[in-house]
């Protein structure tokens, strides 16, 4: 089975992408505007970036990643190499929380106001998931959530 990684990071030139990208999984990242399925080998990875408007414009989708590699220690060390911060989804199913990944490899959970345009999803407004909020609080899908509202987790330990 293979994987789909949808991240966005925080204004960062998709040029510089590629090459971060294929040093921080150790494989061949082939931009899916080149990639021939006949001549693409077994190891390699298929991403896609491209900007879009608001913050953490740069997008990133990754697809066929073999499930053998982990996901968080991938973009943890694409955000590293970067020295950029990165978002992912989280599990919640919340457009607006995701995981902020720092350079320094710590994770923490983050909300964002989401606009949808013509050029999809505008992120906006970026805050802490954190108790003193009052939507974070009781029941709220954060508390459903692995990544509990305040949690600041290395990123090789959240993997």
């Amino acid at each position: 089975m293979t994987e789909l990684w949808n991240w966005r990071i925080d204004g960062v030139p998709p040029v510089e992408v590629y090459p971060a990208l294929a040093e921080a999984l150790g494989r061949v990242v082939m931009p899916l505007a080149v990639a021939d399925p006949a001549r693409l080998p077994t190891y390699a990875v298929i991403c896609d970036v491209w900007q879009a408007p608001g913050e953490f414009g740069t997008i990133v989708d990754c697809y066929g990643v073999p499930e053998s590699l982990p996901e968080l220690p991938g973009i943890a060390a694409l955000a590293r190499l970067l020295g950029r911060n990165c978002l992912l989804r989280d599990d919640t199913l919340d457009a607006g929380r995701h995981l902020l990944v720092a350079p320094d490899g710590t994770i923490r959970p983050v909300h964002f106001d989401v606009a949808e345009t013509d050029d999809g999803e505008v992120l906006g407004n970026q805050r802490l998931c954190t108790l003193a909020n009052p939507g974070c609080r009781g029941w709220s899908r954060c508390h459903r959530s692995r990544w509990a509202p305040d949690s600041v987790v290395p990123a090789l330990a959240a993997a």
